[in-house]
This record gives C-alpha cells, structure tokens and sequence, in this order.
C-alpha cells in the first residue's frame, strides 16, 4: 500500500504543453485546437493526427478523479504517429481533458496510498459532470463543456468515441454503447498479460448483457435501470450523441489499485444477505457523514463551492441507493458482483467524507477532524478488506492503449 508509482500522472497544463510540442514537431499530420471554454474560462484543446476522413474520438477527463485517461491519451497519440497502419484511413482526435475545472481540484497526482488519493479528492456533482449532465439537465441548462464536446462529436462524426476512464480500487471492464464482437478475448489477454484483474461483476453496469468477461454493452433506452434512485442513466449521457452518426461509445476502465476480489465468477452462497447487509454499512456510514455535514452547514452558511455541492450530492444518493439494494433481486449473483457493490459501498461515504473534510479544512470548522479520522480510517479498512495493490501506471497506461486500439480495429470492421 506503501509503494510510490513510478510515474506520476500529469496535469492538464502539462498535457497541453505535451501536445503543443507534438503538433510543433510534425505540423504535416498534427494540430492542435481549442474547442471551447470551461465555466471557469478554461481552455479545452483538441489534438488531432492524421487527415482521413473517417474518424476516432477519444476523451480524457471526463472525472477529475480518474486520472490515467491523460496519460493514455499521450501514449496513443505518439503510436498514431509512429505506426503509418493507425492513421492510413483514419484521423485520431484526442479531447486532452473534458473537465479542467474538475480537473484543478483533484490533487493527487502521485498517491502513494488510498488515504493519499482521498487527501486530495474531488469529483462534481453529476449536473458538473461534463459527459453525465445530459442526464440530469435540459439542453437549455447544459455547461459549456458538454456543448464543446458534443460540438466536437457533431463536427467529427466518428465511428468510434472512447473515454478514458478508471476505478480507484478493482478492476478493469470495457462499457458499450452496441456490441463490438472480438473485443473481449484482447482485452482479457491484456489484462492478464499486466496481471490486472478483470471486473467480471462491475456494479456500474449491472443487469447489462456481457459481450464477453469484463465487457458489458448498454441496454437500449426504453429499459429499466438496474438502479432506479440514481439520476445518471447512461442512456442519457454524451455516450449515445455519437449514435446519431451510426457510430458508437467505449468507456475503458482501469484500476489504480488492484484487487483480484472484484474477477471471482464463482456463484456467492448467499447474495441477497449480503447485499443487505452492504445496505445496512452503506446507511449506518452515510448518517455518521451526515452527522458532521448537518452540524457543519449552519457555521458554513453562503458556501456553495464545488466541493461542498459535490458532496452533498454524493450524501442524497446513498439512502436511495441502499433501498434500490434492498428491495431489488441482485441483477447478478457472483462473488464478482457482491464484490463491487461492497466496493461501490465504501467508496460513495469515503468520497462525501473526504470532500467535505476539505470544505471543513479551509473553513477552520471544528468538524474536519472527526472527517479526518473517518477517511484515515475508511482508506485502510477499504485497502485491507480489497488486499490492494498498486497497478504500475505503464501498466495503467498499456492496457488502456491496447484496448483502445482493439476496440478502433473491431468496431471499424463492425461499420465497414
């Protein structure tokens, strides 16, 4: 839990720059543009290589907290301009960061423990998230970028969007938007390859038809959730505004820390007694956040800044969360699946208590320290319970290039 990456995931500043030196260095087949500005006045910047007609997206920081993406999104572009083969028939554009705003409040670029990435943490509320606030705001209301990047997907019309995402602790699965036959054996083999287990029971897609082991293809719109209290439907998200172009959205995640408790197929002896119990956690630790929160917001009165919305955000979806859990049959019922919903569990009260222990911190508050005793604690138990291990970030990074280029392979010969 002690081990220091080896690298250090890079800020959006030096991905610009990273990208400004690549586009400088082959202007013939490189360019690199700004496509919009965040709320805040920042920059959001395209990088695109290659001339073909037909297309590739991929996203990078969708999610402050999910950093490798920017990493990733580096690598691939070096590789498009080394390997004639990528871009022969097909442009490669990189959105460096979706979410730069978000992105300046995550500060753990090098965390050396889960306690260190919590120190740090910060993801908005799900109307700030760039990709999921089509979800949960009418079109008049959306933030700027969202518009920039659905005004990139209008202006590319790609056959294929990949965002970059990741999991603090688990394991790696692939989303679709429609099913990319092929791609579940060279996602598997990479995996195995960098020793990261495969989320075979991702909670995030749960009751969605599997492709193959780790890879899960959206249910169409029309369907039930598998979680009806959570505002996020995917369906609703920027994933699907490609479709409208006949193309279709790979979400790649990958783990920092990985955990082999999150790859186990076998069938849990008793699911729904164990969901209810995570239920039961998941309650008693969002009172005891609440707790702090209640007595806090009187002594915080007029503060509204994105640290604070986005843990009260975070603390109005566990109740309902747990009831979903309660009430609805297990859409799995694999030790993988139990896995992750204890997993998704820990970290919604850990991340609301973490935030809010930053939000309390600055204000001088006299309730960060009892915050700083729950996350402290929350981090090592969320470790402990998982056997944690750190997954090198060339690793982090390999896996999400390899998957990223046989996801552009299969889906090309999907359209063609």
């Amino acid at each position: 839990m002690s081990l220091l990456p080896e690298l250090r995931y890079p800020t959006v500043p030096e991905l610009v720059s990273a990208a400004r030196a690549l586009a400088a260095h082959r202007p013939d087949l490189c360019s690199l543009e700004q496509v919009g500005l965040s709320r805040a006045g920042r920059p959001l910047h395209l990088l695109s290589v290659g001339h073909a007609r037909r297309s590739v997206l991929v996203v990078a920081g969708a999610h402050a907290n999910e950093p490798t993406g920017g990493s990733t999104l580096l690598a691939l572009a070096h590789r498009v301009l080394e390997d004639w083969g990528l871009r022969a028939d097909t442009s490669w554009h990189f959105l460096l960061c979706a979410d730069p705003d978000g992105a300046s409040l995550h500060v753990t670029p090098a965390p050396r423990s889960l306690l260190d990435y919590h120190l740090g943490f910060f993801r908005p509320a799900g109307a700030e998230q760039p990709e999921w606030s089509p979800a949960v705001l009418p079109p008049d209301r959306l933030p700027p970028e969202t518009r920039a990047l659905t005004g990139v997907i209008d202006a590319l019309r790609p056959y294929l969007q990949v965002t970059l995402h990741g999991t603090d602790l688990g394991g790696s699965w692939v989303q679709l938007t429609r099913d990319v036959p092929g791609l579940a054996e060279p996602f598997a083999k990479s995996a195995a390859e960098l020793r990261i287990p495969v989320e075979t029971g991702a909670s995030d897609a749960a009751g969605w038809p599997a492709s193959g082991p780790g890879v899960r293809v959206m249910p169409e719109p029309g369907s039930d959730p598998a979680y009806p209290s959570l505002p996020d439907d995917a369906r609703h998200s920027t994933w699907y505004h490609v479709h409208r172009y006949g193309g279709l959205t790979a979400v790649v995640e990958v783990p920092m820390w990985a955990s082999d408790l999150v790859d186990d197929p076998a069938p849990h002896p008793a699911p729904g007694v164990a969901i209810r119990r995570l239920a039961h956690r998941l309650l008693r630790d969002a009172r005891e956040v609440g707790l702090v929160l209640n007595d806090a917001l009187p002594r915080l009165a007029g503060a509204d800044g994105p640290l604070l919305r986005a843990a009260m955000w975070v603390q109005s979806l566990m109740p309902g969360l747990a009831s979903d859990w309660v009430h609805i049959p297990p859409a799995d019922t694999t030790r993988a699946y139990v896995g992750s919903v204890d997993a998704f569990g820990r970290r919604l009260p850990l991340r609301t208590a973490a935030m809010l222990r930053r939000v309390l911190r600055e204000a001088g508050d006299p309730g960060a320290p009892r915050l700083e005793r729950l996350v402290a604690s929350w981090s090592e138990e969320f470790a402990q319970r998982f056997r944690a291990r750190w997954v090198p970030l060339e690793h982090q990074v390999e896996h999400q290039c390899r998957t990223v280029l046989a996801t552009a392979r299969h889906a090309r010969d999907r359209a063609s």
